[in-house]
């Protein structure tokens, strides 16, 4: 798996990506769970309890650059490539990010107001169950990881 990554991150374009996924993700992601403060003062807080919830976030963002980057190196070097299913791990990652940008916070105001009593309980699912959606999130990456390096080692005729 090292070998894997040395392989995509040789090329400085994908970290830069990598690097770029993490930060889009981390930041929307702790303003929406309310973990950064833009008013009156960019404001960073962590409140006591919210540690797991906090680094449940850091986890999926660094998976997404990780394995999306991955991704986008697969996609770029076997493009021409006889083999056409390209679109599994993709999706799987996007498919990871989404579930782990579930939260509640202020969006969930704007969700109750729109949709009414089915807004509310959306709301409600999500604030409760928002640690185990982030931790099947995270299963999910994983797992697109596993997958990513998997073919990679195959593609590239890598032994791990």
């Amino acid at each position: 798996m090292a070998q894997m990554i040395k392989l995509v991150f040789a090329d400085y374009r994908y970290i830069i990506l990598a690097v770029a996924i993490f930060v889009g993700m981390l930041i929307p992601l702790s303003i929406i769970s309310e973990f950064i403060f833009l008013e009156p003062y960019v404001i960073a807080h962590i409140p006591s309890g919210g540690e797991i919830s906090f680094f449940l976030i850091l986890v999926v963002s660094a998976l997404s650059g990780l394995v999306l980057a991955m991704n986008v190196y697969r996609i770029n070097a076997f493009r021409n490539s006889p083999k056409k299913k390209m679109g599994g791990g993709l999706f799987g990652s996007l498919i990871g990010a989404a579930a782990g940008a579930c939260s509640c916070g202020p969006i969930g105001f704007a969700v109750i107001s729109t949709f009414g009593a089915a807004g509310g309980i959306a709301t409600a699912f999500l604030a409760n169950y928002e640690i185990p959606i982030r931790l099947v999130a995270i299963a999910i990456l994983a797992y697109t990881y596993y997958a990513t390096v998997k073919s990679l080692a195959v593609e590239c005729k890598i032994n791990t």
